[in-house]
């Protein structure tokens, strides 16, 4: 119904701030479970000198790195000393809200710019398209309100040619399913996070398990989301409930 594409989606991983050695042991792990990229957190002072160490000893990953909104045009020279890495992208360098300093930003660095929280809607979608201010689209569905308003925002993006990834938080086997089948669409050219749900849970809720194989997630094609809930496991991890008539 969506108007997926894929049989598969590739997945990627995402790490936080960590010790360097344990960092390097992690990101070593997941390589070698196929995950196809690897993002990894930054700020200023831990971007360009996390990269200088990070490139010789794994000179074929694909990293991109997530900024979360912590550095200001004022930080361009720094961002800047990224493009000497390779990067995928760099995702939400700037503010939070903003769309015309992120179009200043790209027009000034190689490394393409992801944006994330910038974009909330269809039209906020369209005006960072008109403006430059991305060369890369996260797209969560319920950040955007929903796989509707997420579907517009995948068409607006295709239209210009902009590759997409598909983020992903905690999910659940419901919202990652969800997740997979938006991902199937034929804009979603690059690794998101959707990764498999062994990752976090020891037992998921739905069945059968939704899980990365060298990388890939195979997308379902039975009806619905393609996953069962367990309604066993449900009721096990219920704290409340109440009834409404």
């Amino acid at each position: 119904m969506l108007g997926g594409t894929r049989k598969e989606i590739f997945s990627g991983v995402s790490l936080g701030m960590e010790e360097f050695d344990s960092l390097c042991d992690r990101i070593a792990q997941h390589v070698a479970e196929g995950y196809r990229r690897v993002k990894l957190k930054i700020s200023p002072g831990h971007d360009a000198e996390l990269f200088e160490k990070l490139r010789p000893r794994f000179p074929k990953v694909a990293f991109m790195a997530d900024a979360n909104s912590t550095y200001t045009l004022a930080d361009t020279e720094r961002l800047r000393r990224l493009d000497a890495f390779d990067l995928m992208m760099i995702e939400q360098p700037l503010a939070w809200d903003d769309l015309v300093d992120h179009a200043k930003l790209q027009k000034r660095i190689k490394t393409p710019v992801c944006l994330d929280e910038s974009v909330k809607s269809e039209a906020q979608a369209k005006n960072a398209l008109e403006l430059g201010s991305c060369r890369v689209l996260n797209l969560k569905a319920g950040r955007v309100g929903g796989l509707l308003e997420a579907k517009r925002i995948h068409d607006a993006c295709l239209a210009h040619d902009v590759p997409m990834w598909c983020g992903g938080m905690h999910d659940y086997g419901v919202g990652r399913a969800a997740n997979v089948a938006l991902a199937s669409l034929p804009g979603f050219t690059l690794p998101g996070d959707v990764s498999g749900s062994d990752k976090y849970f020891e037992e998921d809720l739905v069945d059968p398990p939704i899980l990365a194989k060298s990388g890939a997630i195979e997308v379902p094609t039975r009806p619905g989301l393609g996953y069962d809930v367990v309604e066993d496991r449900v009721r096990k991890r219920t704290a409340r409930a109440k009834q409404f008539e």
